[in-house]
């Protein structure tokens, strides 16, 4: 029997590729899991503690909202908190490996 060294979390309703971000040498990466309300899909970054929550955001919405020019008009949402100041790390607004952000838009849209 093979123990599965993935967490629980970043295997519900995820794409199957993953955005790699930390390097092969780094010592500790996590997997984060960045879900994207406008198209209700979510995809899984490896990232290290110290990558900024922007690049996370940048490289999730790539995949996920490919058409949006203005990144700045998302926000990311951790434990339902906005991420105020995105150019911090992950690791210092909260984040630990697992985590689930949560990528919206600004504005509230009227739904028809």
């Amino acid at each position: 029997m093979t123990v599965s060294t993935t967490h629980f979390v970043n295997s519900l309703r995820v794409r199957p590729e993953i955005i790699r971000l930390a390097n092969d040498q780094a010592p500790l990466v996590w997997t984060v899991r960045v879900q994207a309300a406008e198209v209700w899909d979510a995809v899984r970054i490896e990232a290290t503690p110290d990558t900024r929550v922007c690049d996370v955001k940048q490289a999730a919405m790539a995949l996920l909202l490919p058409d949006v020019e203005q990144i700045d008009s998302f926000l990311v949402k951790l434990h339902g908190a906005e991420v105020v100041n995105e150019a911090q790390s992950l690791q210092s607004v909260g984040a630990r490996n697992a985590s689930t952000l949560f990528v919206t838009g600004r504005r509230r849209r009227p739904v028809r």
